[in-house]
């Protein structure tokens, strides 16, 4: 099949759920071996509508719902792929990922390595993050860094219902294992509304989105804002705003977490000379620090002045009062670019 990767088409605007559902039923066409397993992936259509009338069309052989053992059914998909299939497993929640952590991080990560390149491990793990529904500790978890961490596995996060769909192309095509965490509040399911920007016009034709290219979402002068997910649109409502006050802000979408693409963020603080990163994740040991530590390794001189926004380490508290006092916000975002640019 012959692959855009500027499609030219007149795109249609689609939800974030709809674009990856095409990309995965368009793979699914093209190969018969590209199957999805995982809870509620069949009948419900995915909890967050990830596999909507996929059913439909291919039916329960290739649409599987399994058993809640995410140890069987994860380890399963890592057998599959290592035999030459191309699954496309969801883990409902990534918070459940302590349950199957072992055929994540040491079989589906490392077997390749492990079997001196004799297997490749080419499987999705499609898995829902985030929080901002009162879901409480154990269900609303980005875990970006706790995925990021360990090599072997590539790592995508799309904000946008065009990055969804060219990301889940390159993902189900991709030779190495790719774990797709996508935010909750960004699918534009009924129960669950979502900000206005994740809903774009998406081009028909398959196309990919190169992992490893981050993509510069609004253009700026004063001050570098890195995120990804949910809360690229969360900076761009503070960006919006801080025009108000004089302030310029360039909005950086990293879009995959592995490959990382630096450069891009580098270049933007080379001009800036100001940095904030934000992140739905923990604060300590995760995403914002890795940028942070990435800019002043590569160009410490380019750096006047940098500030994090990331979740405080607790657990995320049911509560909605609570709740929206330790998720990161639009108005959170915007204190700390007035601080790094005072």
């Amino acid at each position: 099949m012959a692959e855009a990767t500027e499609p030219e088409q007149t795109p249609r605007e689609l939800t974030m759920s709809r674009a990856m559902v095409e990309a995965i039923a368009t793979e699914m066409r093209d190969d018969e071996e590209v199957f999805v397993m995982g809870e509620d992936v069949a009948d419900y259509g995915g909890i967050f509508d990830s596999t909507e009338g996929l059913l439909e069309e291919f039916g329960h052989d290739r649409v599987m719902d399994v058993p809640i053992s995410e140890t069987s059914f994860v380890g399963a998909g890592v057998g599959a792929a290592q035999a030459g299939m191309r699954p496309i497993v969801e883990l409902m929640f990534a918070d459940f990922f302590g349950v199957c952590m072992d055929q994540i991080y040491n079989q589906m990560a490392k077997n390749t390595y492990m079997s001196g390149g004799a297997v490749n491990v080419p499987m999705v793990l499609m898995t829902a993050v985030g929080g901002g529904y009162n879901d409480a500790a154990q269900h609303s978890q980005t875990l970006y860094g706790t995925f990021a961490h360990l090599p072997g596995m590539k790592m995508v996060v799309p904000s946008t219902a065009r990055d969804a769909k060219g990301l889940m192309h390159a993902a189900v095509r991709d030779d190495d294992p790719v774990v797709y965490m996508f935010h909750k509040r960004l699918m534009g399911i009924g129960w669950m509304p979502a900000p206005d920007g994740p809903k774009r016009a998406v081009p028909e034709e398959p196309y990919t989105v190169p992992f490893g290219e981050a993509d510069v979402k609004r253009e700026g002068s004063d001050v570098t804002v890195v995120t990804l997910g949910l809360h690229v649109h969360r900076a761009l409502d503070a960006a919006a705003s801080l025009v108000d006050d004089g302030i310029d802000a360039e909005v950086i979408d990293l879009r995959t977490l592995v490959p990382l693409d630096a450069e891009t963020v580098l270049e933007s603080v080379r001009k800036t000379g100001h940095l904030v990163v934000v992140d739905e994740d923990y604060r300590s040991f995760g995403v914002t620090g890795e940028i942070v530590a990435s800019v002043a390794e590569s160009d410490l001189d380019a750096l006047e002045a940098v500030e994090r926004v990331a979740l405080p380490d607790v657990p995320i508290p049911y509560a909605r009062p609570l709740e929206d006092e330790v998720l990161p916000d639009a108005d959170d975002i915007e204190a700390a670019v007035e601080t790094v640019v005072e």
